[in-house]
């Protein structure tokens, strides 16, 4: 973990309700670098991810 998560923890272990309106901010407005935030195995495993449900829906379209 970095400097910033740690400092997040310790907000949310003060104010509990800082994680409520954080998760509700992040899911009206989603931050795509939050996605690949971690580790090079984390980004990878993200990517190919993203990539998979993409080429599914597009497989599952030209199907329809």
């Amino acid at each position: 973990m970095d400097k910033q998560d740690k400092r997040k923890i310790e907000e949310y272990k003060k104010k509990p309700m800082i994680n409520l309106a954080d998760s509700i901010n992040r899911s009206t407005i989603p931050d795509l670098g939050e996605l690949t935030k971690g580790s090079r195995r984390t980004r990878i495993i993200t990517t190919v991810i993203i990539i998979g449900i993409l080429l599914f829906l597009l497989w599952y379209k030209s199907n329809s």
